[in-house]
């Protein structure tokens, strides 16, 4: 994978654009949710059922552990999304029944500790969120929504159509791509409750013709105020099957809108599943009983 080099005309663009731009603007706009496409629902189905979908079923918690490195730039455009601070290693913890993502940060500030339920309706799309910096409570309403909009990401770039699928979601075909040489058709998902404390985000899925994998997934960030009308995208790469279920051991995003600009590569260091542990051991300022325990070393 080739890194994007920024000429200095693009990088003073990117740091001097307004982030919020219009949604007519943007390349997924939200628009009225569609009648679900039969088809493009068989299509999603279909990678999900690629990516481990009867495994992933028998899965009751997942145990994470990542590594990686945030580009240059990005901090200055999104501080309260990077919270460059404490963003280093992870370990990290998702129960999907419940729609529970918790993550464990360590960075040059300290530790960070996010909590994160899903909403379980759009209309209400406010979910339960809470955030520890260094063992303390944080009362800080934007890195709250922030660390809402991160977590739930993250759920979605592991994890893809399994994600999704049975959410009964808005759903329609959108042509087809080429990501990093292989041949993918499009997918668009009209996600609600959305990315994160939003009410509505619109996701392109790319879905290999061959094999059905996820390539990469395109999506809008209206789950912090001052991203939304963006759209970044993360391509994924090395994927093992473990456990059942086909896992990203690589994975890179880019912002894709309303300017191009490398953001994030990672990799997974740790990963085991079904350890059985209630959504108590995630909720507070370090993860308790058997949640505790470091992701198994891959």
């Amino acid at each position: 994978m080739n890194d994007i080099r920024l000429t200095r005309r693009a990088t003073l663009s990117a740091l001097t654009l307004p982030w919020l731009v219009t949604g007519c603007s943007t390349p997924l706009p939200l628009g009225e949710k569609p009648i679900t496409d039969a088809s493009a629902a068989a299509r999603l189905r279909d990678s999900a059922e690629a990516h481990g979908l009867s495994a992933y079923r028998t899965i009751a918690d997942i145990n994470i552990a990542y590594d990686g490195q945030w580009r240059p730039f990005v901090n200055g455009i999104q501080p309260e999304i990077v919270d460059a601070g404490y963003r280093g290693p992870s370990q990290e913890r998702l129960l999907p029944a419940a729609g529970v993502v918790a993550q464990a940060y360590r960075g040059p500030q300290g530790t960070k500790q996010v909590f994160w339920q899903r909403a379980r309706n759009a209309a209400d799309a406010q979910g339960d969120v809470a955030v520890w910096l260094n063992g303390v409570r944080s009362e800080d309403a934007a890195r709250q929504r922030a660390s809402a909009l991160v977590a739930e990401a993250y759920g979605l770039f592991l994890l893809g159509p399994l994600w999704l699928v049975g959410r009964e979601l808005p759903t329609q075909t959108a042509g087809h791509a080429t990501v990093d040489g292989r041949d993918c058709d499009v997918v668009d998902v009209w996600l609600a409750p959305g990315l994160g404390r939003s009410v509505l985000d619109r996701l392109s899925l790319y879905l290999d013709r061959t094999d059905q994998v996820m390539r990469r997934v395109r999506f809008t960030l209206e789950g912090f105020p001052s991203s939304q009308g963006a759209v970044a995208e993360v391509d994924t790469f090395e994927h093992e099957r473990r456990f059942g279920v086909l896992w990203p051991m690589r994975s890179y995003e880019r912002i894709a809108h309303p300017f191009t600009l490398p953001a994030h590569d990672w990799r997974i260091t740790g990963l085991d599943v079904n350890r059985r542990y209630s959504v108590d051991a995630l909720r507070g300022p370090t993860f308790t009983g058997s949640a505790a325990t470091p992701a198994e070393p891959v």
